[in-house]
This record gives C-alpha cells, structure tokens and sequence, in this order.
C-alpha cells in the first residue's frame, strides 16, 4: 500500500518561556528530536505516550499547525515541511483536525449548522448548508442539531460535531488528538465505532494520539510509542502487545487498567 505521508527526520524545537533572560531570546527546548515513520494510505496509526511525550506536538507538525525545525515531511508524495500558509491553504481541506476540547474549538455564539458549514465555504464548496447536514448524516447525528448551540449537546455529541467538521471537506487524512479522554466508557465506546465506520466508508487515513493504550489496542492497526520526544518502539497493535520490546512501552502496558480485579490475584 502506498504511504499517504512519509517523516524523515523530524526535529521541532520551541521557545522555552521558563527559562528565558530578562534581556535576549529563550533558551530553545528540543520537543522533537529525529522522529522517522510512515503512514500508508488507509492505515490507523497509533500515536501513545504519556505527558511531555510530544505526541500533540507531533500531531501538530503532521498537518503543519507547527512548523519543523528540521527534517522532512511528505504528504501525498509533496513536501510540506516549511510550505508558507498561502501554499498550504489548498492543501488543508486534504488534511483536517478533531481536537481533544469540543467546546474550545466550538465558537459557544454559532449553532451547529454554522460551525461546520463555515469552513466548507472558505474552502469554496459550492452548497456549505447542504454539506453540513450530510456530515452529521455520517456522525449519526439528527439533521435537527444543526439549529443548536454547542453547550445544548453532551460531551459525545460535540465530539461528533467536531469529527463532523473534520470530515465534510472529504479529506484523506485525519489527525485525532486525545478526543475521547474527556468521555465517559460508553461514548468513548461510541466514537471509537464511529470512527471505525467513517474509515472503511470514507477510505480514510487517521492518526490517533492518545495516552491510553487500551484505546489504541481498540482502533489501530499500528503503534508508535514516544518518550522524551523518540519513538522508542513501532509495531504492529497485536506484536506490541503481545512481546512489547521497549521498557517504557512495558512500563505503559503495566498501567492498563485490569477489566476484573480477579485478575489482580491471578
């Protein structure tokens, strides 16, 4: 299967506010430090690691909302590690984000309608309205919803608004930032098999971060474990598993919560 998007590399270091000089520039802080992957059309890849890891970094570099200070990344065979905005612009109805907060990427003033439909017409589609009722068609959601205000919806339905945003423009790739940590065990339940349907039907790519690998163990076909800011071990879900060879993924594998407490005396 062809890679949608290749990494070679990639090194991003941010300004370090802590620790900078009354007088002179911060101090840089390394949050990347030569990450190389790819990630095959179609594929749910995993991204695990837990506070400090970089994973939302990484993320963020993916769909270029940072920019690397280093190495490469290819998209769909094109390089868009240091393209400027106005470049990028056409390429971001191709590659879409669903952020951990629903309702901080949810405008409270806008109903719902309005909030999916307004990208759509920046991007230039030519009927936004009817594009945003077919998108929560896909998420399961009633076509009356479009008339409410976020703070009218649960936790699980603004998630779905927001998976509805990601969606409507078509793209190939989704980055899905620790959307269900914030859910309780049914709705994650729920978005988790959502997402798996919106990948066969749709012929999506989705990247999935999350710290809980009982949730990656659920959607993904791969994993990437970060450390400190390195991918410490990249395997297939059911090899990792099954003989995880890092420590650290060992160590997370270790805090997976035991579904019976017979268990615990096995």
């Amino acid at each position: 299967m062809a890679d949608l998007i290749e990494v070679r590399d990639l090194r991003l270091s941010l300004a370090d506010m802590a620790r900078k000089p009354v007088f002179g520039p911060a101090p840089r802080l390394e949050i990347l430090k030569g990450m190389s992957f790819t990630i095959p059309k179609g594929e749910v890849l995993g991204i695990v690691g837990g506070s400090g890891s970089g994973k939302s970094t990484l993320g963020r570099a993916l769909v270029r909302l940072l920019e690397p200070s280093a190495g490469r990344i290819t998209f769909a065979g094109q390089d868009i590690t240091h393209l400027p905005e106005a470049a990028l612009r056409p390429l971001r109805r191709r590659f879409q984000m669903i952020f951990q907060d629903p309702m901080s990427s949810l405008n409270p003033r806008h109903r719902v309608g309005r909030l999916i439909a307004a990208p759509l017409a920046l991007h230039g589609v030519a009927d936004p309205q009817a594009a945003a009722l077919e998108a929560l068609d896909h998420v399961g959601l009633p076509r009356s919803f479009a008339t409410r205000y976020p703070h009218e919806l649960s936790g699980g339905q603004r998630q779905r608004v927001g998976i509805a945003r990601a969606i409507a423009l078509r793209p190939e790739f989704i980055l899905a930032d620790e959307i269900v940590s914030g859910l309780d065990v049914s709705s994650q339940a729920q978005v988790l098999n959502l997402l798996e349907r919106l990948v066969k039907e749709l012929g999506l790519t989705l990247a999935f971060i999350s710290h809980d690998l009982s949730v990656i163990r659920r959607l993904c076909s791969r994993i990437l474990v970060l450390h400190h800011g390195e991918i410490v071990e990249h395997a297939e879900t059911a090899a990792l598993f099954r003989a995880p060879k890092a420590a650290y993924t060992r160590e997370l594998l270790a805090a997976i919560p035991l579904p019976d407490p017979d268990q615990l005396w096995a």
